[in-house]
C-alpha cells in the first residue's frame, strides 16, 4: 500500500501543484483518478471560487458557496463535495495507477468525504496522493498511521514518488 501527502505553505499552492502533476501524468499515460482543485479569484472579495475537476477529464464541480463578503464560516458546499466523491467512486477501478485527492480536509478528518475512497483505493493496491494542510494533519496521521510518507511540494519530488509507486518509467517534464 502506497500513500503519500504533500503540503505547501502558500494559499492554493498545493492545488496548483497537484493539478499540474495530474496533467503531466495523464499526458504520459498514467491513469489518474480523483480530484484536483481549481481556484478562481473573484473581483468582489478576497475569497476565491473553489471547483474540483474529477480526473481524468472532468466534469468540473463547484465545491464552494458564496456566503457573502462578510461571512466568516466554512464556505465548503457539502453537496458539491459529495457529488465529486460519488463520481470519483464510480471511476475508481483496480486499473487506475494513482488516486489524487486534492485535500484531506475537515470532512475526511470527520470520517466523510473522500476518506472511504482512499481506503478502497489502497485495498485495490492503487497508490494514493493527497493534499493536506496543517490543521488536518493530526487526523490524517490517525487515519493513515505509519503507512503515509510526506513528499515535498515540488514537481520533481512528487514525480519521483509517483515513479517509485507506478509504471512511470522515466521522469516527466512539467
Amino acid at each position: 500500500m502506497n500513500i503519500a501527502y504533500t503540503m505547501s505553505p502558500g494559499r492554493g499552492d498545493t492545488d496548483l501543484i497537484l493539478a499540474r502533476l495530474a496533467g503531466a501524468l495523464e499526458a504520459r499515460g498514467i491513469r489518474c483518478r480523483g480530484t484536483v482543485q481549481i481556484n478562481t479569484e473573484r473581483p468582489d472579495t478576497h475569497l476565491c471560487d473553489m471547483d474540483v475537476m474529477v480526473l481524468p477529464k472532468g466534469p468540473v464541480l463547484r465545491i464552494s458557496q458564496n456566503l457573502g463578503a462578510n461571512a466568516r464560516g466554512c464556505r465548503l458546499d457539502p453537496s458539491g463535495l459529495e457529488a465529486s466523491v460519488g463520481l470519483v467512486e464510480e471511476g475508481l477501478t483496480p486499473q487506475a495507477d494513482l488516486l489524487i485527492i486534492n485535500k484531506f480536509g475537515k470532512h475526511e478528518a470527520e470520517g466523510r468525504g473522500f476518506r472511504d475512497i482512499i481506503g478502497k483505493a489502497l485495498a485495490m493496491e492503487v497508490s494514493v496522493l493527497v493534499g493536506l494542510n496543517a490543521m488536518n494533519k493530526p487526523a490524517f496521521e490517525d487515519f493513515a498511521g505509519d503507512l503515509a510518507v510526506q513528499v515535498e511540494p515540488t514537481q520533481e519530488a512528487l514525480l519521483a514518488w509517483v515513479q517509485s509507486v507506478t509504471a512511470l518509467s522515466s521522469p516527466v517534464a512539467v
